[in-house]
Formats: structure tokens, C-alpha cells, sequence
């Protein structure tokens, strides 16, 4: 259950942040409830989850680094070496110590919405696809299209289509690729096989 009190509290830090990131976590918020609708998902909890989620994306690489090392986070490597990947448990972090979220599934969505993660929940399912289907980010993106409309069928079988591709994209430039999208991509396939 979402207390009013952690959603007025996000809400308050998204007014500190740049308007283009508030304009966005308004979007996935939108497009989130849109799938809690149709997915019979809890409303509530996607909302919340989906208005947290980038609480951290403007902050330098630098930045959450330190932040996650005083919070006493454990970075894996590949966020060590890709530091933008710790925006999102920061953003778990700071809901569950300032906003006084405890829901794991909510904690999960935020936390996991770059990557995705092995046993993703269907809050978790639907902030990782609606972050990915801003619907700034598929007019921009012609890959995003195939997944929007999988998306309207099955969240399981739009996010494997896109950590497929994403894991093939990372994968063909010669990027790291962390291991969490892996595990999620795995998880869905052996679901949906």
C-alpha cells in the first residue's frame, strides 16, 4: 500500500529537478498507468514508482559514486565503470530514507528501471517499459516502435523484446553490459518459453 504522504514527498523533490527530467518522469508516469490499467496492476504503486524513478539522472557520474559509497552501496564493476547505472538504486535509496517507502515492489521498480533484473514484478515490468516508451523516446527511436506495440499485448514479451535488442545493441558497440539485464532477459524468456 502507497502511503499519500511518500507520493507528496516525491512529488516535492521532482519541483527541485530540471524541467526536461520532471516533463519525462510525467511521461513514464502516464504511459505506467496506462499498463497498470490494462495489466490490472496496483495504480498507486506504479505511480509512485514511476515519479521516482530519475531522481538521480541529473547528477554527475562522479556524484553518484560518492553518494553511493556514503549510503554504504555496494556498486558492481560495470557501475563503477558506468556510474549513470547508480541512479536508479539511488533513487530506491533516498524513497526509502526521505519518502519513507518500504513497498518492495516499488523499491524493486525504481531501483531496477535501467536494467531490469531477474524476477521483475509487474510494478517493476511496467515502470522498466514505460521509462523505455516515453513517448518522446519512441517518436526519436524506430526500434522502440515493434516494442510499444508488444507492450499493448504482453509486458513480459515487450520487455524481452527490448533487452534483447538493448544487450545486442550494448553488446555490437563493444559497451559493458550489466549483468542484471541479462538475468532479466533470461527470466522472461524462460517464462514466455
Amino acid at each position: 500500500m502507497v502511503d499519500a504522504r511518500s507520493l507528496q514527498q516525491t512529488q516535492s523533490i521532482i519541483q527541485t529537478l530540471p524541467g526536461g527530467l520532471q516533463e519525462h518522469l510525467f511521461r513514464v508516469r502516464d504511459v505506467a498507468q496506462e499498463f497498470a490499467a490494462r495489466f490490472r496492476i496496483d495504480r498507486a504503486r506504479v505511480e509512485l514508482a514511476a515519479l521516482g524513478h530519475d531522481l538521480y539522472r541529473a547528477m554527475s557520474p562522479a556524484e553518484m559514486l560518492a553518494l553511493a559509497r556514503t549510503w554504504g552501496l555496494k556498486p558492481h564493476p560495470v557501475e563503477e565503470r558506468v556510474p549513470v547505472l547508480l541512479h536508479g538504486p539511488l533513487a530506491a535509496e533516498r524513497l526509502r530514507r526521505e519518502c519513507g517507502v518500504s513497498d518492495p515492489e516499488v523499491l524493486q521498480a525504481v531501483c531496477w528501471h535501467s536494467t531490469g533484473c531477474g524476477g521483475m514484478k509487474s510494478v517493476a515490468l511496467a515502470v522498466f517499459l514505460a521509462d523505455k516508451l516515453d513517448p518522446q523516446k519512441v517518436a526519436e527511436r524506430d526500434h522502440l516502435r515493434p516494442v510499444a506495440e508488444l507492450a499493448r499485448e504482453s509486458l513480459d514479451r515487450a520487455a524481452a523484446a527490448y533487452l534483447t535488442w538493448e544487450i545486442g545493441w550494448l553488446v555490437g558497440r563493444g559497451d559493458l553490459v550489466h549483468p542484471a539485464s541479462v538475468d532479466a532477459r533470461n527470466d522472461l524468456m524462460m517464462g514466455l518459453g
